[in-house]
C-alpha cells in the first residue's frame, strides 16, 4: 500500500506564494528605482555640459563681435577693409566693427580662456563655414606649428565639416517648418565609448549660421546603487505580516488568500510611495546643481569677457536660457532669477506621480498573478506535471527555447516599446526614461478626423488610424469574397469526372501560388505602370485612353484587388478540391436517388463537407490579407497620399520612415488584437476547430 497523501497547507503555499509574489514586485520596483535614479543623474551630468556649451558659444559669439546688432560678416571682397555695408551697419550702431583677423585672434583667445577655467573640457573647436576653416582649437592633435588654428580644414577633417553644415541645416529646416512639425535637433550630442561627450552647437550671425563650436568634455554621472535596506523591508514586512495571521487563521484558505492580496497590495503601494520621494529628490538635486552650473558658468564668461576687454553692450547673456535640449529649446525649469522653478518642478512631480501609478498597477497584476498561481495549488500541480514527463518537456526544452527567444521574447519586447516614445532621437534611453504609458494608444484610438468638410468638398484623411481600417477591412473581405469565391468554383470544375485535360488545368491553376509573391508583384506593377504597362497598352489598342492607375484611390485599389486577387485563388482552390476528394460519393448517388437537385446536393451535402476545411482556410486567409504586406507595399505603395495603406504598412511607415518605433509598436499591437478577436470569434461561431461528429 502507498503512504497515505499529506494534507494540502494552505498556509505555506501562502507564504511561499506571497514570498516570491512581493520578490517579483518590490525587486522590479527597485530596479526600476535605480534605473531611473541613474537616468537621472545621467541627464543631470548631460545638462551641466549643456550649459557649459551654451555658455562656450555665447562667448565664442561676443569675442568675433557678435551678438544683436551686429554687422554682417566679411566677405571675399570685403576682406582687409570695411564695406558699404559693414560702414553703414557700424554707424547706425555707433562703433567700429573690428576688422576679421582682429576677430579671428579675439575668438582664439576666448576658447584658450575658456579652456583654462574649464579643466574637465578635453577639447575645443571652432569652425567657420564659409571658408571651411579651423578658426580656433585647443585639441591636442591642433597643436604644433603644422596644424595650429587658424587653418583650412583637412580632407580627413571633412566629418567635422558636415556637422557644421548638418546643424545650420537643422536650424533653416526648423525655422521654415510648419507649427507642430517634427523638429530636427539643432545641437549634436555624441557619447563616445570612453565616456566623452562630444558636443556641437551653431554659431550664428546676423540671423545666419556662419560656424560651428564643439566641444569634449567628461561628463561622467555616478550610477544610482540598489537601496538593499528598504527592498529588505518592503520585501519581508508582508510575508512577516501574513506569519502572523496565520497563526490566527489556520487553514482556512479564503482568509488566508484575502489577507495576502491586502499585504501584497498595501507593501507595493507603499513602496511606490517610498519611490516617488525619492525621484523626487533627484529631481530636486538635480535642479538645484544645474542652477549653481548655471550661475557659475555665468560668473567665468562674464569674467573672460572683460578679460578681453569685450563690451558688455548690446545684447546682455542670458544664462537662464542655457538650460535647453538638443533642438535648442529651454527646458523652463529655472527661472529668470536664478532658482529652480517650483511650478515647473511640481508640473514633473505630477507626472512622475501619474507613471509611478501606473508602474505600480502593472507589478501589482503581476505580483497578484505569481500569488494566485502558487497559493492557490497551481504551482504545485504544474510541478507534478512536469515530473511526471518530465521525459516529454526535455525533448520539447530545445524547441521551446527556440521559440522563447525567437517569438515570444520578440513579440513581448514589442508590446513592452508600444508604451514608450522610442525614436530614433532617443535610442540610447532605456524603456525607463522613455515610458509614456497608454498615451500611444489613446493618441491612436482617440483621434477621430477622418475627414472634414471644406469648399471643395469632403477630404479624407488617409492617414488616419479609423480610414486605414475601414480600407484594411475592405481591402480585407473584398479579396477573401474573390479567393474563395474564385477558388470554390474552379475546384469545382476541376472536380467534375470526365473532364479533359484535367491534370494541365490544376499545374497551371496552382502556379500562382508557387510563384513568389514579392515577384507576381512587381510584375504586377510593371502591368498598371501608366506609359509602358501591358494593361494600357491594351487599352489603346481598344480605342481607350491609358489609365493612371495610381492617381486615383479607386483605380489604385483595383490594380492591388487585382494584384492579390492574383494569388490568392490558387490557395482556395486547392483546399477546396481536396475537400471535395474526401466527400464519400454514395452520399451524392442516395440524393440523386431521393430525387435532389444538383443546387441541393451542393447546398446540404457540399457545403457542410467542406465547412471543416475551408473556415480554417478563410480564417487564414483573412489573417494573411489583412497584413498583406508585399503587394501593397510593391504594387501601389499606398498612393495616392496614403489612400491605399493597410494597417501592416501604415505601422511599417511609421517605423521606418518616421522613426517613431514606441507608435509604430502601438500600432502593431492593436493590429494583433484585432485579428486576435477575430479569430477566436470565428473560431467560437463557426466550430471551426471542431471535428465532423
Amino acid at each position: 500500500m502507498g503512504r497515505p497523501s499529506q494534507p494540502v497547507s494552505h498556509r505555506r503555499r501562502f507564504l511561499i506564494g506571497l514570498a516570491l509574489a512581493a520578490l517579483l514586485g518590490v525587486g522590479l520596483g527597485a530596479a526600476l528605482l535605480a534605473g531611473a535614479r541613474t537616468a537621472e543623474r545621467r541627464e543631470r551630468a548631460e545638462r551641466r555640459a549643456v550649459i557649459t556649451l551654451s555658455a562656450l558659444t555665447a562667448v565664442v559669439d561676443r569675442a568675433s563681435g557678435g551678438g544683436a546688432k551686429e554687422a554682417p560678416p566679411a566677405t571675399p571682397a570685403t576682406e582687409g577693409g570695411m564695406g558699404l555695408g559693414a560702414e553703414i551697419a557700424a554707424a547706425e550702431q555707433g562703433r567700429t566693427p573690428a576688422p576679421a583677423d582682429t576677430r579671428a585672434d579675439a575668438v582664439r583667445k576666448a576658447v584658450a580662456g575658456f579652456a583654462a577655467v574649464h579643466p574637465e573640457v578635453a577639447a575645443i573647436r571652432v569652425v567657420e563655414l564659409a571658408d571651411i576653416t579651423l578658426a580656433a582649437s585647443t585639441a591636442p592633435a591642433d597643436q604644433g606649428a603644422a596644424r595650429a588654428a587658424p587653418r583650412r580644414l583637412e580632407r580627413a577633417e571633412k566629418p567635422l565639416y558636415d556637422l557644421g553644415e548638418k546643424l545650420r541645416a537643422a536650424v533653416e529646416a526648423n525655422r521654415q517648418g510648419a507649427e507642430g512639425a517634427a523638429r530636427a535637433p539643432e545641437l549634436g550630442f555624441t557619447r563616445q565609448p570612453d565616456g566623452v561627450l562630444s558636443l556641437a552647437a551653431p554659431v550664428e550671425r546676423g540671423g545666419e549660421v556662419t560656424g560651428m563650436v564643439q566641444m569634449e568634455t567628461r561628463a561622467k554621472a555616478e550610477p544610482a546603487s540598489f537601496a538593499w535596506l528598504p527592498f529588505l523591508a518592503a520585501w519581508l514586512a508582508p510575508v512577516i505580516s501574513l506569519l502572523l495571521l496565520a497563526l490566527v487563521f489556520g487553514e482556512r484558505r479564503w482568509w488566508l488568500a484575502a489577507a495576502a492580496v491586502l499585504l501584497l497590495g498595501i507593501d507595493l503601494w507603499a513602496y511606490g510611495h517610498y519611490a516617488l520621494g525619492v525621484l523626487r529628490a533627484e529631481r530636486r538635486e538635480s535642479a538645484r546643481a544645474v542652477a549653481e552650473q548655471i550661475a557659475g558658468e555665468s560668473k567665468k564668461a562674464a569674467a573672460l569677457l572683460a578679460d578681453l576687454g569685450v563690451p558688455a553692450a548690446g545684447q546682455p547673456l542670458a544664462p537662464v536660457l542655457w538650460d535647453v535640449d538638443l533642438f535648442r529649446q529651454s527646458r523652463g525649469l529655472i527661472a529668470a532669477n536664478g532658482a529652480p522653478d517650483e511650478g515647473k518642478l511640481g508640473e514633473i512631480a505630477g507626472a512622475d506621480a501619474g507613471r509611478m501609478t501606473r508602474s505600480v498597477a502593472v507589478l501589482a497584476v503581476f505580483s497578484l498573478a505569481l500569488l494566485a498561481f502558487v497559493g492557490l495549488g497551481w504551482a504545485a500541480r504544474t510541478g507534478a506535471a512536469l515530473a511526471e514527463h518530465r521525459a516529454a518537456y526535455a525533448y520539447t526544452l530545445p524547441a521551446t527555447i527556440g521559440m522563447l527567444i525567437l517569438v515570444f521574447f520578440p513579440f513581448f519586447y514589442g508590446i513592452v516599446l508600444s508604451f514608450t516614445n522610442a525614436n530614433i532621437y532617443n535610442t540610447d534611453k532605456s524603456v525607463v526614461e522613455t515610458w509614456t504609458g497608454l498615451a500611444n494608444y489613446v493618441d491612436i484610438i482617440s483621434d477621430f478626423h477622418v475627414a472634414k468638410r471644406t469648399a471643395d468638398g469632403l477630404v479624407w484623411n488617409y492617414h488616419n488610424f479609423y480610414y486605414t481600417l475601414l480600407f484594411t477591412i475592405a481591402w480585407t473581405v473584398s479579396n477573401v469574397a474573390i479567393g474563395v469565391t474564385l477558388g470554390l468554383t474552379l475546384a469545382l470544375i476541376l472536380n467534375l469526372k470526365g473532364f479533359a485535360l484535367r491534370p494541365l488545368y490544376r499545374v497551371l491553376l496552382i502556379l500562382p501560388w508557387a510563384m513568389p509573391s514579392y515577384i507576381t508583384s512587381l510584375i504586377f506593377k510593371g502591368m498598371f505602370h501608366q506609359q509602358f504597362g501591358v494593361i494600357n497598352q491594351m487599352i489603346q489598342i481598344a480605342g481607350g485612353h491609358p489609365v493612371a492607375w495610381f492617381n486615383q484611390p479607386f483605380t489604385s485599389f483595383l490594380a492591388v484587388l487585382t494584384t492579390n486577387g492574383w494569388l490568392s485563388f490558387s490557395f482556395m482552390m486547392v483546399i477546396s478540391l481536396g475537400a471535395l476528394q474526401s466527400i464519400p460519393a454514395d452520399l451524392y448517388e442516395a440524393a440523386r436517388v431521393d430525387g435532389a437537385s444538383r443546387w441541393r446536393q451542393f447546398r446540404s451535402i457540399t457545403l457542410p463537407s467542406l465547412k471543416p476545411a475551408l473556415v480554417p482556410a478563410i480564417i487564414l486567409s483573412v489573417i494573411w490579407t489583412f497584413n498583406q504586406f508585399i503587394v501593397i507595399y510593391l504594387v501601389s505603395a499606398g498612393e495616392p497620399g496614403g489612400a491605399t495603406e493597410i494597417l501592416i504598412t501604415q505601422s511599417y511607415k511609421l517605423a521606418f520612415e518616421q522613426y517613431r518605433y514606441g507608435y509604430a509598436a502601438a500600432y502593431s499591437t492593436i493590429i494583433f488584437l484585432i485579428l486576435l478577436a477575430y479569430g477566436t470569434w470565428q473560431s467560437r461561431v463557426t466550430g471551426a476547430t471542431e471535428g465532423i461528429g
